[in-house]
């Protein structure tokens, strides 16, 4: 039997091992950036349904990302609480340029 991650410290590392290829990155990042942008935007002009679409944005790019480029099975379907959080962190790690797209980049570092 497997064993369970228990802390989000060693969850994130695995995270990242399972987004090494930049394209997958890159559609965390856009997929991310659409789920914030229509978040904003339904709380700003009122219009919640637009929060329907937050899922369908978010998983839609990270999924496709697993799916094309890195040719695994999202993390989301065993840990799906730290792996949404998880995948902020990742967003904001690379908008600050302590990630980078191109993980083996991120070595060097």
């Amino acid at each position: 039997m497997e064993e369970r991650i228990k802390s989000f410290k060693e969850f994130y590392a695995f995270y990242l091992t399972q987004h090494q290829h930049k394209l997958c990155r890159l559609l965390h990042v856009v997929g991310t950036t659409v789920v914030l942008a229509l978040t904003i935007t339904a709380i700003y002009h009122l219009n919640f349904v637009l929060l329907l679409y937050v899922p369908l944005a978010g998983y839609g790019f990270a999924w496709a990302g697993h799916l094309f480029f890195e040719k695994n099975k999202p993390a989301t379907f065993k840990y799906p609480l730290w792996s949404l959080k998880a995948d902020f962190v990742m967003y904001f790690d690379i908008l600050s340029g302590k990630l980078s797209l191109d993980a083996r980049k991120d070595i060097q570092k």
